[in-house]
């Protein structure tokens, strides 16, 4: 195993965690940015009032990207298996 080999499978594992947890980010943040300009909007200043959209924009992203999420990471422990054999020896 060489060290190219290390950093690219590091790599790798980097970019399928970012692409599988991007989505349900993405969901989060655009649910809070619009929670924060309604809140600055009518002055309500109630903390509590954010967590309950941002869960549920969660939830909602987890269901809907959920067979996409287990795919990329079904193929990525198949690659990863796929290179046990070649680490021996």
């Amino acid at each position: 195993m060489t060290p190219q080999m290390v950093v690219g499978i590091g790599r790798e594992a980097l970019t399928v965690v970012l692409l599988v947890a991007g989505p349900m980010l993405a969901f989060g943040l655009i649910i809070g940015l619009i929670v924060s300009v309604f809140q600055a909007v009518t002055q309500i200043n109630e903390m509590t009032l954010t967590f309950v959209p941002k869960i549920l924009a969660v939830a909602l992203a987890l269901l809907i990207f959920l067979p996409w999420m287990i795919n990329t990471l079904t193929d990525f422990a198949r690659h990863i298996f796929t290179l046990i054999p070649g680490l021996v020896g």
